[in-house]
């Protein structure tokens, strides 16, 4: 029988996260193999190595070369150092084991074993399988080891610049402390930057080529000048305000939605207030702390004018020079206008206090004098006192339709038991009975609610405007959302100019306030009776009082 010839490739590995930790380097196990092979006589036609982990699969290019190679038939043999250098996964390694059955892989050799495709395959799966194991076994052990130094307030990697991890305590028990070289040096350039007068770009300047800093060195890096994104990430990162950020995997200051964020026991550098103002000096370059944010009064209550899109607000920030004094701008703008251009042409920003003064113009249109508001709710306490006698006889009339209905009803169903009138006579003035009742209790309620809701919601009416401009000037975001909500659901800016349709219970108060002089007048307290312009102020309100118009005013505020 003639046996194909076995053309073996070399495969190293080792997991490019234990370098300080592997026990053979890839050097090493090459240097093993290779004095292994020319011992016993074997054919090596390539030599391939890689630092990747085998524990997660399809990530080792270097691995999927070599078997596309044996797939080819350049190959049909290989050489490992141990079997776990080939997969620590279950589906790679099932791949290698179908690959042997099937005679793809002629053979699979380490120093201390060999494996043909009619050998039993239980001892290279059992080996597999364990190094499968043992991966998940080491990786939920480090989680857990993480997790408990982050409850006990240190952070699972190494420190930033400016602090060190020591190394004289038990496995998992170090701790982070000052560095005594770099830590002083960091604390000025933090100074420098709180003082407004220096970029990042001049403080890292003076830190390289004025102060000699140099970066910690390692066993392969460092003892280097500052980068410039090492700086930025200094000024923006929370572990120099005694907190931790640390995303599970292992990675510390990458603010992510799975981040842990948790107070440190490390000594602090700079304090909160300090680190906000850097991150304001920095602006686009900085990000402010997590679970930060602003209230803006107006936003998700007005639109674009143009594309009808949500307008939203930022704060901008600007040191003045001259006093140090920090300016603090709200600027509201057209949210599809800022991501699509194209779609929108209102692409550009509206002060808050351009909005604002356009707001109090607008309350403008239809304040009151305190002076009337008083007239005005003693007047409607004698339109009550009529409107509550008009009301009882309405009300009275009501009653006695009721009434009627129901004793109706009852003679109906007595009719019906002394079998007078049939089924179906009965039950048809039964249903009719039965929906005048129904009709007259609704009217009956209504009545009732039309009477209380136009006399209490015409009074707040009054106290609004007369009261809003006040309001509006001294309140709080929550107080002027309120008041424009009142005014109007539907507010618009376009090219820095508001408008708004105001609600129907706030038209009469508009329309008094856009009369001429004379005719307002008319509306100043006397102690003569209604006149005919103060009959058309309360005519609007009063749903009794203006007939065939039925209305509900809102002054929600």
């Amino acid at each position: 029988m003639q046996h194909t010839p076995l053309k073996y490739i070399i495969y190293a590995r080792k997991s490019s996260e234990d370098k300080s930790k592997q026990i053979q380097s890839i050097e090493s196990q090459i240097d093993v193999l290779k004095d292994y092979a020319k011992r016993n006589d074997i054919n090596i036609v390539d030599i391939l190595s890689e630092e990747k982990s085998g524990k997660t699969p399809g990530r080792r290019k270097v691995f999927a070369h070599m078997i596309e190679k044996i797939e080819n038939k350049e190959a049909n043999g290989m050489l490992v150092w141990k079997l776990d250098r080939l997969a620590r996964n279950l589906l790679e390694g099932g791949y290698i084991i179908d690959m042997l059955q099937n005679g793809i892989i002629q053979e699979i050799r380490t120093p201390e074993e060999i494996h043909r495709p009619t050998d039993n395959v239980y001892s290279i799966a059992i080996q597999l399988c364990g190094a499968n194991q043992y991966s998940r076994d080491l990786s939920l052990n480090v989680k857990r080891g993480l997790k408990d130094k982050l409850k006990k307030g240190w952070m699972p990697c190494s420190a930033p610049l400016g602090y060190l991890n020591t190394k004289i305590e038990a496995r998992g028990e170090n701790y982070i402390v000052k560095d005594p070289e770099r830590f002083p040096l960091l604390r000025k350039a933090w100074d420098l930057m709180l003082t407004g007068n220096y970029t990042a770009e001049q403080i890292l300047n003076k830190l390289n080529d004025e102060w000699g800093f140099r970066t910690r060195q390692g066993k392969t890096r460092g003892g280097k000048p500052m980068s410039r994104s090492t700086i930025y990430r200094i000024f923006t990162n929370q572990f120099y305000i005694g907190m931790i950020v640390y995303q599970p995997g292992g990675r510390a200051h990458k603010e992510h939605e799975n981040c842990l964020i948790l107070p440190g026991k490390h000594p602090a550098m700079v304090s909160i207030e300090e680190f906000d103002r850097v991150q304001v000096l920095l602006g686009r370059d900085g990000r402010p702390r997590p679970n930060q944010y602003h209230t803006y009064a107006f936003t998700g209550m007005i639109r674009c004018g143009e594309c009808n899109g949500m307008i939203s607000a930022t704060s901008k920030h600007k040191l003045l020079r001259g006093t140090g004094e920090m300016k603090t701008y709200v600027l509201y703008y057209c949210v599809r206008a800022r991501k699509w251009k194209e779609r929108c042409s209102q692409n550009h920003y509206t002060n808050l206090i351009e909005i604002e003064n356009q707001v109090i113009d607008v309350i403008n249109g239809f304040t009151i004098f305190p002076e009337f508001t008083d007239w005005a709710l003693k007047t409607l306490e004698g339109q009550d006192n009529k409107e509550f006698e008009e009301h009882n006889a309405i009300i009275e009339t009501h009653q006695k339709a009721l009434q009627s209905a129901e004793r109706q009803l009852a003679n109906l169903t007595r009719m019906r038991m002394q079998e007078q009138i049939d089924d179906t006579e009965y039950n048809k003035e039964r249903v009719r009975l039965k929906n005048e009742i129904v009709t007259l209790n609704t009217k009956t309620s209504q009545i009732d609610m039309q009477k209380e809701s136009w006399l209490d919601l015409t009074k707040k009416a009054f106290v609004f405007a007369s009261n809003a401009r006040r309001a509006f000037l001294s309140g709080d975001a929550e107080v002027k959302r309120s008041i424009l909500n009142a005014i109007s659901l539907n507010w618009t800016l376009t090219e820095h100019k508001i408008s708004m349709e105001a609600e129907e219970w706030l038209a009469p108060l508009i329309h008094m306030q856009s009369q001429p002089q004379s005719q307002k007048t008319e509306l100043e307290p006397a102690k003569n009776p209604l006149s005919k312009r103060k009959k058309e102020a309360f005519t609007s309100f009063s749903p009794v009082m203006r007939e065939r118009r039925d209305s509900n005013p809102r002054p929600s505020a």
